[in-house]
């Protein structure tokens, strides 16, 4: 009698054992398989105190032109007619986009960051700023083309800040906003948001130098973030949103897809227990 009631008490302790198992597998899947709410939630005051929201938003700097830029040219003079030939009229559909139209009308810097402009032939732009172009344009004219007294009067812009959103994005893909600066969460914002599984601690941005192609990483999660020199993108930007580790684990994303899935997996071990016990 002795022996069974050891035997008994040995198989209970057992149960109870792979029982206490069981539910600590499924607290720990519970905690770590969820997207904690702090790793959504845009600009955190994470280093300053509950009650400061004054942060300093860093300077921009003014934008160099890059190769397979597109600049919207425009000169004025007194007597118009005399720069018509610098002015295009529009060479694409009527029925063509903002986009398309500025590809057509607009100057594209090749590859040796050069645009031709009519009369004036080809002038280098690469690494300069707009206004500097400007100035470098009216040069060209006074010197070639027209006297101080015609008035020159010339802007030069992007044709569009292009830049391709890639990831756990809504709407992944290329991008024109036709603005004089974009941040980052209004970029992001045109692109259909960040989706839940994706990783908002860790955004890369792919911008072009002369030099070559760069990563810099922000944490939109942080208020500081405001204050990176990347928070603005630039023309030609590529912004990454990398998925979180919770979307290969298939766990779920929230608790309540989390919970469905391990009561299904508390069914499946249940029911294999239940199985070799009967063995």
């Amino acid at each position: 009698m002795i022996v069974i009631r050891y035997i008994c008490a040995s198989t209970r302790a057992l149960r109870m054992n792979r029982v206490l198992l069981v539910i600590g597998l499924i607290f720990i899947s519970f905690m770590t398989s969820c997207i904690p709410h702090k790793d959504i939630v845009y600009l955190q005051n994470k280093d300053m105190a509950t009650d400061s929201l004054q942060v300093m938003v860093e300077k921009q700097k003014p934008y160099r032109i890059q190769i397979n830029d597109i600049l919207n040219i425009r000169i004025k003079v007194l007597d118009q007619e005399n720069v018509t030939i610098f002015n295009p009229i529009g060479e694409g559909s009527l029925n063509a986009s903002a986009s398309e139209r500025a590809y057509f009308d607009g100057f594209t810097v090749d590859a040796h960051g050069n645009i031709r402009i009519p009369e004036l032939g080809y002038v280098n732009v690469l690494g300069f700023t707009a206004e500097e172009v400007e100035n470098q344009i009216k040069e060209k004219l006074l010197e070639e083309q027209f006297k101080e007294t015609a008035n020159i009067f010339i802007t030069v812009k992007l044709a569009g800040l292009r830049y391709t959103a890639t990831g756990e994005v809504g709407s992944p893909g290329s991008k024109v906003l036709f603005q004089e600066r974009v941040n980052i969460f209004e970029a992001i914002a045109n692109s259909g948001e960040i989706e839940i599984t994706g990783d908002r601690k860790d955004i890369l941005i792919v911008r072009q130098y002369p030099q070559g192609q760069q990563i810099h990483h922000l944490d939109l999660t942080d208020m500081s973030v405001m204050n990176s020199p990347y928070y603005y993108i630039q023309p030609n930007d590529m912004i990454y949103v990398k998925p979180l580790k919770q979307k290969t684990w298939g766990t779920g994303t929230t608790g309540r897809e989390t919970l469905t899935t391990v009561i299904s997996a508390l069914s499946l071990v249940t029911t294999t227990l239940l199985l070799i016990n009967r063995l």
